[in-house]
């Protein structure tokens, strides 16, 4: 399905040098992400490494009570399975698909060797890597500082900006468990931004009405991840 498949979709992949898009490209495969379904457990290796193109993957830290908080989210921006090239081959959180949609999909081999090379592509791993490590050091932060009602628009912000568009596709049961709090607060933060007329929420689905209006009401949180992907990603082709 090499003819449907196009670097831009996901931005790690759009700075890839065009020597190492076509070693790729016949390695690459476009997979389905359906609502729900879990990339990797803890401690289990990862067959293959994905790259999000209209779809939402959170990584989870579970607790040996089943309860589980959100500690980043991925999407066109960047990839799942960065232990891979880290060299730890497993991870300690869940990596499930929180906004349905597709996906590009590569052997971990493949990378694996790509990134042993030492060349451009290794310096746009570790160059996203921390900036997934950011967001996970920023998360901690604000759901530790921050109130819901912040919590709630510094995520929505987030996973907009990975997916593109204004619409999530997400119940609030879902999104409390992702930021890790009652289902009641999520509903009257989420009331209070469609009252204010911010959002719109309605069977499962969150349009954006008023994005200026969300990011005044978001804390510093946000603004600090998005600095730090814009600094470390914007100019990846050139280092």
């Amino acid at each position: 399905m090499t003819e449907a498949i196009h670097k831009q979709k996901n931005t790690l992949l759009a700075h890839l040098p065009d020597e190492v898009w076509q070693r790729w490209l016949p390695q690459l495969e476009v997979v389905d992400m359906p609502l729900g379904r879990v990339l990797s457990e803890s401690g289990t290796v990862l067959s293959h490494v994905y790259f999000p193109v209209d779809a939402i993957v959170s990584l989870l830290y579970v607790l040996q009570n089943g309860a589980s908080a959100e500690i980043a989210v991925v999407g066109k921006e960047g990839l799942v399975g960065i232990a891979l090239f880290m060299g730890g081959n497993s991870t300690l959180s869940r990596a499930v698909v929180q906004s349905a949609g597709h996906a590009y999909r590569i052997h971990a081999q493949v990378l694996k060797e790509e990134f042993n090379q030492a060349g451009p592509a290794m310096r746009l791993m570790l160059r996203y890597t921390q900036a997934l490590i950011t967001q996970m050091a920023q998360t901690a932060v604000c759901n530790r500082h921050h109130a819901l009602d912040q919590q709630l628009c510094r995520w929505l912000l987030l996973s907009l900006d990975r997916l593109g568009g204004d619409e999530l596709v997400m119940t609030q049961e879902l999104i409390a468990n992702m930021i890790g709090v009652r289902r009641e607060g999520v509903t009257e933060a989420a009331l209070k931004l469609q009252r204010a007329g911010v959002i719109r929420y309605s069977r499962g689905r969150i349009k954006v009405l008023d994005r200026p209006a969300l990011e005044v009401r978001t804390c510093e949180c946000y603004a600090v991840v998005k600095t730090e992907y814009e600094r470390l990603l914007s100019n990846a082709r050139a280092v």
